[in-house]
């Protein structure tokens, strides 16, 4: 390897190496952030995962309904339209509350742009 393309070399590794300084130090912050908030959760379930006692039993596993025994099975099957309806209505209310907002939205624009 002659002088120049050792020049060379060192020239682009410097670049790389500068780039690489120059974007760890300016999101050191972030990445702080970043591990901490995912830390303080995943320290907190394995903390109470080791430290909540385990009670495994009949009563335990048995539905609860406002303290009175339960009569027969508790898995009973329900009709799917019940659900799809209230779906259906949810989504209907979801409508009439964006059609009001982009009203007021243009409402808004209107009247800024006659008082300015």
């Amino acid at each position: 390897m002659n002088f120049k393309s050792k020049r060379l070399v060192r020239s682009i590794f410097h670049v790389h190496r500068s780039l690489s300084t120059f974007l760890l130090y300016k999101y050191d912050i972030l990445w702080a952030f970043l591990i901490i908030s995912s830390a303080i959760p995943i320290l907190t379930f394995l903390i109470f995962g080791v430290l909540v006692p385990i009670r495994n039993g009949l009563e335990k596993l048995s539905s609860y309904e406002s303290g009175i025994e339960q009569m027969g099975d508790a898995w009973s099957q329900f009709r799917i339209r019940y659900f799809m309806f209230a779906l259906a209505m949810n989504f209907d209310v979801l409508k009439v509350l964006i059609f009001i907002e982009a009203f007021i939205s243009v409402l808004l624009l209107i009247v800024s742009s006659v008082c300015a």
